[in-house]
This record gives C-alpha cells, structure tokens and sequence, in this order.
C-alpha cells in the first residue's frame, strides 16, 4: 500500500470503512485487508459500528503493518449503552472510551484518535476543547499516534486553532461534489498542513457522478467511475475511504492507485458541481 508522511508518521493512502456493516463486519474487515487494504477506520460507537468485531477481524494479523484509527463520540451520538459513564467528565469519557476501543481492538495504541464531530454547528464549544484536550493527553502517553476531528467547517476549525494544544492531523468530512469537493475545509487543511480524508465520495455523489461527462471519462480511461472518483481524489490530496461491501469491489477500488489521471480528466470531475 502507498503512504504519505502525516506529522511524521507513515499513513496508508486509502482507508476501509467499517461503518453500518453489522453482523458483517468481521467478515468484510477481514476481506478488506485480503484485498490489500492496511488501514482500518473504526469508532467507539455502537449506533453505526461495531468495533469489537474489527478486533477479531485483526486479531492474528501483525499489529506493526495495520494503521488503526478509531474515533470518540459524544454521549448525543450513542446508543445505550455508551462506551464511558454519561455522568462522567468530558476528559474521563475520553480516557474510558480510548480504553474500551483498545480493549476492542486487542492493541495498546491506535495509529489515529479522531473527534467524531464538534457539540456545536459552528465552532469547538468548551466540551469540545477539554475533549481535544484529553485527547491530547492520550497521545502523549503513546496510546494515539495521531489525533483528528470530523465533521468540521473551516469555522470549526478556526475556533480550535485559536486555542493552544496539538494540530490536528487529520479531518475527515463526507465529500459533496456541490461544496466543490469540500473547497474551503480543504483549502484550510493544506495552508496548515492536515491531510483531509474523505469519506461517502460515491454515496454523497449519485447524481454527479452519474453524469455523461463522467461515464465518458470512465470510457476512456478503461476505468471504472469509483476508480475515478477515487484517483482523483488521491491526485487533489485526499485519503479517500471506501466502506464498499463487494469483495470484488475492493480489488478494484485500491486498482485507483496503479494508474494517474491528467489535468484535464481531473477538471472533469473538479466541474462536477452544479451552477
């Protein structure tokens, strides 16, 4: 697999997701990593993952070639029951969601530790500060390598950089080709040096991507629209993620790595959004 260097650290350029796969999970993790895939996006949230179930899918895999990343969720985007104790401090149900995801994942460190999404709409709130915080304070005892946040606006992450604590070096947003591909999030992300990762880049996209200008590129090209979409997503400076379910699919998807699309071929897409 292909990597970049993200604050020094060796970071797969293609990620699996492991969200609303279910009883499948397992399963499919497994798949993924049979079909090349080596770094695994999960989080300590049962509403729309079911991380233990990762765990088992790595557990006889060398830990020193898998990059892990996991996220933390506040209490309003879980189910009962949550990861940590709801009564506790926002830095406590931090330090008790990391361990559970630990716990889950049978490591001692994720390679990323991600916020899930911002409290507020419009800016880090005073919960989400001591979160980043705590957060923080778990990567300086090595059990997070990486720390990011998802979700975000440039706002958002305006209001975190006008506080003091780490950078983050991630974020990861659901990439509509109607916002330009994410234009202003990722604009902010390469003036400060974060790598974006981009998820539901298919799902989010239906109707653009059905377009003849896309299936003729597809033609062209021999290749099939997902690997478009997502070489052009590698060649702009995303990390895309695929959470497909097809084996098959698989395969192909990480096949966007083995071939380059020219400028004019990523305008095609880069035009996508509608007047």
């Amino acid at each position: 697999m292909r990597t970049i260097t993200v604050q020094g650290v060796p970071v797969p350029a293609f990620f699996y997701g492991t969200a609303w796969k279910e009883e499948r999970t397992e399963d499919l993790t497994r798949a993924a990593l049979e079909a090349g895939f080596t770094a695994i996006d999960t989080a300590n949230q049962r509403r729309h993952y079911v991380e233990a179930a990762v765990g088992e899918a790595i557990r006889s895999l060398d830990r020193s070639k898998l990059f892990l990343q996991t996220k933390f969720t506040h209490l309003d985007g879980q189910d009962h029951p949550a990861p940590y104790d709801p009564g506790a401090s926002p830095a406590l149900q931090v330090a008790q969601s990391l361990a559970s995801s630990l716990e889950h994942l049978r490591t001692d460190y994720v390679d990323s530790f991600v916020l899930h999404g911002p409290s507020l709409l419009d800016r880090f709130s005073s919960v989400d500060r001591q979160v980043w915080r705590a957060m923080a304070e778990e990567q300086s005892a090595g059990r997070a390598r990486l720390l990011g946040v998802a979700n975000v606006s440039r706002a958002h992450l305006e209001t975190l950089f006008e506080a003091d604590g780490p950078r983050p070096a991630f974020v990861q947003n659901r990439c509509w080709a109607s916002t330009g591909w994410d234009r202003e999030v990722r604009a902010f992300c390469r003036a400060h040096g974060i790598a974006y990762q981009a998820f539901s880049l298919l799902t989010a996209n239906r109707r653009e991507l059905a377009a003849p200008a896309v299936r003729d590129l597809a033609r062209r090209t021999g290749r099939t629209v997902p690997q478009v979409v997502f070489r052009f997503a590698l060649q702009v400076g995303m990390i895309p993620l695929t959470g497909t379910s097809d084996p098959a699919h698989m395969r192909e998807d990480l096949a966007c790595l083995d071939f380059a699309l020219s400028d004019d071929d990523l305008a095609v897409v880069e035009r996508l959004a509608p007047p």
